[in-house]
């Protein structure tokens, strides 16, 4: 081809791009569906202090249970939720434990995410105090370690979450993104 008509070629590809990211997204917006709940149990927080400017904690998983249309169980003892509350209202959160199903088969859970909020209502879930859920955004991006079988779907999908600190406990509603 000769290099006049690939210069245009080109030149028409790169006027025609900003366009199509006009006129919206590629494909239709994913949709989340409702998988389960997690009810974890707590033990007290753990205070490790303030570390490379973050107040770090660590938050015992005591037991819980699983509930919903995809999965039922328990959550298993001995987990946890390693957190960084930073100036600013910003937690950094990764919580860590192990689910066992109705059927015995065991899931390893990591469970990233940020839980923000103005300085007092930070204040009071770090002491444990009942919040009101809508006073803070928390969010998580859990991903699943599985066996083959009955569960290997988990994946092979990708999940959202939100969460909703109570003083003893954590319910995470867990929705898959299709």
């Amino acid at each position: 081809m000769p290099t006049k008509m690939l210069s245009a070629s080109i030149a028409l590809a790169i006027a025609a791009t900003p366009a199509l990211a006009q006129n919206g997204p590629a494909a239709p917006a994913p949709t989340l569906t409702f998988a389960f709940s997690v009810r974890a149990t707590l033990d007290p927080v753990v205070e490790q202090g303030e570390v490379d400017n973050g107040r770090r904690r660590f938050i015992p998983i005591t037991g819980g249970t699983v509930s919903g249309p995809a999965l039922t169980g328990t959550v298993l003892a001995e987990g946890g939720d390693w957190q960084v509350i930073m100036p600013g209202g910003l937690t950094s959160i990764e919580a860590r434990y192990f689910i066992k199903a109705a059927d015995g088969t065991v899931i390893e859970v990591t469970n990233p995410g940020v839980r923000t909020a103005s300085p007092e209502v930070i204040d009071k879930l770090a002491k444990g105090e009942p919040v009101d859920p809508s006073s803070y955004y928390f969010r998580t991006t859990p991903r699943f370690m599985v066996k083959d079988g009955a569960y290997s779907w988990m994946r092979r999908k990708v999940f959202v979450a939100r969460g909703i600190r109570k003083p003893d406990s954590v319910v995470i509603d867990f929705y898959t993104v299709e």
